[in-house]
């Protein structure tokens, strides 16, 4: 599955969290989830994890797309991305805490570093 669109800047907490991520406005028509992903931008492909749905922790409903890029620290706002989704690896949910989140984020990020040291 793939879906692109132009980064949009929102409230920058996945930067706040030590994930920065790239948003995009999505349709609900891609399931909820945490995917292992491949991100292109400028003719150039990036291992990265994304997150599709409504940030469920922070009580939001607003449906969209982040993705966070392995090993990349570029302002990449209104810049054309194109995502391909690779293996869902959880559903989304709702989280106690941010520190839980966090805690979860970090084991998703070292699923998603595994899955991409294998492939190369």
């Amino acid at each position: 599955m793939k879906f692109w669109g132009k980064v949009r800047r929102y409230n920058q907490r996945g930067k706040k969290l030590g994930f920065p991520t790239a948003n995009i406005n999505l349709r609900k028509n891609i399931p909820e989830g945490i995917y292992i992903s491949k991100t292109k931008l400028e003719n150039k492909s990036y291992p990265s994890l994304t997150f599709i749905g409504t940030a469920k922790t922070f009580g939001e409903i607003r449906f969209h797309g982040e993705t966070y890029i392995l090993d990349f620290n570029q302002d990449i706002s209104d810049k054309w991305i194109s995502v391909k989704l690779i293996k869902k690896i959880r559903d989304n949910r709702k989280f106690d805490s941010t520190e839980e989140l966090i805690k979860q984020m970090k084991k998703d990020e070292q699923e998603a570093r595994k899955y991409f040291s294998n492939k190369s």
